[in-house]
């Protein structure tokens, strides 16, 4: 597979095959109806939606869209929408569970759920795709949503799930650079230190399926001229296919410079359970919400295929 450069490359490549499914918890929102009508429409993926059938169909008649095209769960009660649209995962219904117009609590709580959740026992992490203006390709972040301040452990658990979303958009052996303030380890800085041990745990074959260095400051790890001028000898340090946040603070700064300063474009999902989850923000526009799809079907087909 050709690597997916570009967020119109990953929605062609999605439309090639037969699509899959997605339960969409409180899908009665414009952005969400939006953005599941699009995907709908380009033969992206199925969907159902859950929700007050009511308020559904008067949004999608706002955008001239019959609800007889999909399937419909009527379900007035908010944090029931959730229950229900991961039940429709485990009861394997659906491949891809989707949060709209509900609080992240909520449907995360429903998602982590002991009887019918979707966690493996592992780590789920929060990653997110960007397309930068005069970047040369799709750089992930990670994690900018989800875990506070990861522990090594985690740290590795993350750094697998955003290898094996790489891999999906046809990166077979990405880049992975571990971000800190500085590129010499340093006892006081413990960002540092667990980057130096990742990177030692990658070239002795405990993190396969990419290469990894850290720690990288953030010039160090997108900018080759950046990396030379400061004598850094890396096959990571400039090329990063993937940023490594050492906490939730600054993945979630990163984040947002890189949406409002960069104004880049965005895709963003929850990977590490056993479907992956689209997990926007209430406030995120149908364009972002149809890239994450994107995203989450090429994920769940990659899962599909094991």
């Amino acid at each position: 597979m050709t690597p997916l450069r570009h967020f119109d490359q990953v929605i062609n490549s999605v439309k090639a095959n037969e699509p899959v499914t997605i339960a969409v918890a409180a899908a009665a929102d414009h952005h969400v109806m939006e953005a599941v009508i699009d995907a709908h429409q380009q033969g992206i993926a199925r969907f159902i939606l859950i929700d007050d059938q009511e308020k559904m169909e008067r949004i999608a008649a706002h955008h001239s869209f019959s609800l007889t095209d999909v399937e419909v769960m009527h379900q007035p009660e908010l944090t029931q929408t959730a229950r229900d649209a991961v039940r429709a995962v485990h009861d394997r219904k659906a491949n891809i569970v989707m949060k709209g117009m509900i609080q992240t609590a909520d449907f995360l709580r429903a998602v982590l759920h002991k009887e019918y959740g979707l966690a493996k026992g592992g780590v789920l992490s929060h990653i997110a795709a960007f397309q930068i203006p005069g970047y040369d390709r799709l750089v992930l972040v990670t994690d900018s949503g989800l875990n506070i301040a990861p522990t090594l452990k985690e740290k590795v658990q993350i750094i697998e799930n955003a290898i094996s979303l790489s891999h999906s958009i046809g990166v077979r052996e990405p880049k992975v650079a571990l971000l800190g303030a500085i590129e010499l380890v340093n006892p006081n800085m413990p960002a540092t230190m667990d980057a130096a041990v990742l990177t030692q745990m990658n070239r002795r074959g405990q993190i396969r399926g990419a290469l990894i260095d850290g720690p990288l400051a953030l010039d160090n790890a997108i900018s080759l001229a950046a990396a030379e001028q400061k004598g850094i000898e890396s096959e990571v340090a400039g090329m990063a296919d993937v940023l490594v946040v050492p906490n939730i603070e600054s993945g979630n700064i990163l984040y947002k410079s890189l949406s409002y300063f960069a104004h880049s474009q965005i895709g963003s999902l929850v990977v590490g359970a056993s479907a992956p989850v689209v997990l926007t923000s209430r406030s995120d526009g149908h364009q972002n919400k149809l890239r994450s799809i994107a995203l989450a079907v090429l994920q769940a087909r990659q899962q599909l295929s094991k």
